[in-house]
């Protein structure tokens, strides 16, 4: 199997793209729009819109300044993704098994 994006072989039951690791074989679901929590700049604005559309952020950045400077409106607009975009969700650490732990442990 080819990789949709980068073009090199890849497993046949691959999620992922050992490569670029982007997801193939699968629909992909749809990510619903936040801010990260990791990434931002000032609000994380440009970086949530670079991951729901899968762009890079620096060019989301960039055009987001052409609106700023050319358009006029885009800093209000910047103000109002800061207000209605939520922030992403905390990822919960994962809980060790009762046996790992004490095996970890040296005395």
């Amino acid at each position: 199997m080819y990789c949709n994006y980068c073009g090199k072989v890849i497993q046949d039951d691959a999620n992922l793209c050992a490569y670029c690791g982007r997801r193939v074989g699968a629909v992909a679901a749809r990510k619903s729009l936040s801010r990260p929590r990791t990434g931002r700049r000032i609000a994380g604005v440009c970086a949530g819109m670079a991951e729901y559309f899968d762009l890079d952020v620096t060019l989301i950045r960039v055009v987001w300044l052409l609106a700023v400077i050319f358009g006029g409106c885009g800093l209000l607009a910047y103000f109002v993704g800061w207000i209605v975009m939520p922030n992403e969700n905390e990822a919960l650490p994962v809980p060790y098994p009762a046996g790992a732990a004490s095996s970890d442990r040296t005395s």
